[in-house]
């Protein structure tokens, strides 16, 4: 479930808890969730952010936990998202389909496409690889 916290001249701040409507977590609620596990591992972010970059530039701690920060909760923004479309869909699962319905139901029309284009791709290899393990048994077995 997505809780609305609020909304100010900066936006809407967003939280994931609990797909149940009965639960209720509010801002102050927020600090029990382990920062670990609220946030995508420094060390990642930071690796990808230097992929874009030249290889002699640095990024400062205060940079790396910005981004860490931002990422983490666009995560949750959008997972949010895709988590209320499947709850009315009376679904367990949030999918591929689901993400990249969000994103372009909140405005990142751009991110959606190309999610879904990379989707189309990542299922035709999926299958292709199935096909191949499937005909891989079925010779053994002969």
């Amino acid at each position: 479930m997505v809780d609305n916290i609020g909304s100010s001249s900066e936006g809407f701040k967003y939280n994931i808890y609990a797909a149940d409507a009965s639960i209720h977590d509010s801002v102050e609620d927020h600090s029990t969730i382990k920062e670990q596990d609220r946030l995508l591992p420094i060390a990642n972010v930071g690796r990808i952010m230097k992929q874009i970059l030249p290889p002699n530039a640095k990024i400062s701690k205060e940079g790396k936990e910005t981004m860490q920060e931002c990422v983490s909760e666009f995560i949750s923004f959008v997972t949010g998202e895709a988590s209320d479309k499947c709850h009315k869909e009376k679904r367990k699962t949030v999918n591929g389909d689901d993400i990249c319905w969000a994103l372009g139901s909140l405005g990142f029309d751009d991110y959606a496409e190309s999610l879904k284009r990379y989707l189309h791709k990542y299922r035709e290899a999926e299958g292709e690889r199935a096909n191949h393990n499937k005909s891989s048994n079925n010779e053994e077995r002969d």
